[in-house]
């Protein structure tokens, strides 16, 4: 079984109205991307919970963000024509379609929900597995390349008959 390509998105907020803040990769051969994202104009919408979850400020994008563009041009690049799987394709996916609407950039790889390449076995393992490794990750921030990697480290670690430390491993040394 190969490792997946995980993607996860941190937007705005949580309602329709929220936009793609950050994203992060961690590909197969766990090689990562991430970059935060600096708002486009007409993106108003701005959530203090959401705020609280992932630490990013409104302002802080503003300084430290990527120009959207830049951001699509560069994740189509790091992807390729590949897939990435995310564990939220049902806002992660609206999301990243929204950065490249309002980019002008047409997406080069496909996301698909995490789910198509899960075991039923890994299913029934993954929330007690992915509270393991969350906990090995200690008091890390919500931020969506821990969480892609958090992710993809729960998927090797439910994987039947492997040596998954081994596995886990390799991915995080790269």
């Amino acid at each position: 079984m190969q490792i997946p390509t995980i993607i996860d998105v941190e937007a705005s907020g949580f309602s329709s109205h929220s936009y793609p803040i950050e994203v992060g990769v961690i590909r197969s051969d766990g090689a990562r991307f991430c970059r935060l994202i600096r708002p486009y104009p007409q993106w108003s919408h701005w959530d203090k919970k959401a705020e609280a979850l992932h630490g990013l400020s409104r302002n802080h994008l503003q300084k430290w963000g990527n120009d959207g563009r830049d951001v699509c041009l560069a994740l189509n690049q790091f992807l390729a024509n590949g897939t990435a799987y995310t564990d939220g394709w049902v806002v992660d996916h609206p999301w990243l379609i929204k950065l490249y609407a309002a980019a002008g950039v047409d997406m080069s790889f496909s996301v698909r929900a995490l789910e198509y390449v899960l075991s039923e076995r890994q299913m029934e393992l993954w929330m007690r597995t992915k509270n393991q490794v969350v906990s090995h990750f200690g008091d890390c921030r919500h931020r969506a390349s821990t969480d892609a990697e958090i992710i993809q480290q729960t998927f090797i670690r439910t994987l039947p008959h492997q040596d998954t430390d081994h596995l886990a491993r390799a991915v995080i040394n790269g």
